[in-house]
């Protein structure tokens, strides 16, 4: 693999090579187990939807649960998008359903990702005058301060021609390029659409679609099965930290460490997809009880113990219990928070 990669350094490592290897090898067998599981991977795809469109909205501030969300996707016919978190949360929906349901006629063109972005706003008031085309004023990335004073972070691309041609010049690249390795491309590609930063907002939610756009166009369609937002999410802070140190040093930066990052994500990600389909056996060892608290828990992932015993009318002992199994005897269960925030979610 060569050390420069569109305009960006990027010198090979074992450790890189052992990382797209282990993807891969999942990848191989993917065709049979897509055959043997089609009704789990159903759900899982439906329970996939409702983490991915929670977890990117709330990394750019939404504040809605996942059981929010499932509720207003499941009655967004009948529900007033009056508040802007609800705005948001439906336009992500109606991108990532566009995009599961046509990737594969979905260019990597200007149109089409102006379009994805003019989806993924259509429902924004306050985006009305922006949606679909790329930045007129400058976004800069700050960081604002308690006493209200502010550091540029990054400086993103100027606007009009500046923005035009980087993206361009992106886009002609990822087209063209046929020796980088598929999985390092769609890394980069969501680096450099970050960096550009070519839209007035909505940036960091576009290159999260953008990235499993790419890479179910590449063959890896287990994606839409599991949460790539969900463990975004869960690394913010690592990864923000090194988005930043790569551009810190733009242009011509190394984007090893970013690259790492996206491949460590998408390998943790199929991790747990492996997981949520070896615990199919371990469905058929459970008592009715305990089916009965899995299956709640499967359909509304992140509920709390209250919720799980006024939906199922369980005694707080009793619920104990079955948790503990689930949790400690099957291991199918999983916990996230702690204390008055605890909630659960399938492993």
């Amino acid at each position: 693999m060569k050390e420069l990669v569109h305009t960006l350094k990027f010198p090979p490592t074992w450790k890189l090579m052992d990382l797209v290897s282990k993807i891969d090898r999942f990848d191989a067998n993917w065709s049979s187990i897509e055959k043997r599981e089609g009704i789990t991977l159903k759900q899982l795809k439906s329970i996939a939807t409702v983490s991915s469109v929670g977890a990117s909205t709330r990394i750019e501030g939404v504040q809605m649960s996942n059981n929010e969300i499932e509720h207003l996707i499941s009655n967004v016919n009948t529900e007033k998008l009056e508040e802007r978190d609800k705005q948001e949360v439906i336009g992500y929906f109606d991108a990532l359903d566009l995009i599961s349901e046509s990737y594969p006629n979905i260019n990597i063109i200007e149109s089409d990702l102006k379009n994805l972005h003019k989806v993924m706003l259509k429902h924004s008031d306050k985006d009305q005058w922006h949606k679909g085309n790329y930045k007129k004023q400058s976004n800069a990335v700050e960081a604002e301060y308690p006493d209200g004073s502010k550091t540029v972070i990054f400086q993103t691309a100027e606007t009009g021609l500046e923005t035009e041609e980087a993206m361009r010049s992106l886009m002609d690249w990822y087209k063209k390029d046929k020796t980088t390795h598929k999985l390092v491309k769609c890394a980069i590609f969501a680096y450099e659409f970050l960096s550009i930063h070519p839209f007035q907002d909505g940036n960091g939610r576009l290159s999260r679609l953008l990235s499993s756009l790419l890479l179910m166009q590449s063959g890896y369609v287990w994606i839409q099965y599991v949460s790539f937002e969900h463990e975004i999410e869960n690394r913010k802070a690592q990864y923000y930290s090194t988005l930043r140190s790569c551009q810190a040093s733009r242009p011509g930066e190394d984007v090893t460490d970013w690259v790492m990052f996206f491949l460590d994500a998408l390998l943790s990600i199929q991790g747990k997809l492996t997981n949520k389909l070896d615990t199919k056996g371990q469905e058929t060892k459970l008592t009715t009880d305990e089916r009965s608290v899995y299956l709640h828990i499967q359909n509304k992932p992140g509920v709390s113990a209250s919720n799980i015993r006024e939906a199922l009318g369980y005694k707080k002992s009793k619920l104990t219990s079955i948790l503990a199994q689930l949790l400690e005897v099957h291991k199918i269960i999983d916990t996230e928070g702690t204390g008055k925030s605890l909630k659960y979610i399938l492993r």
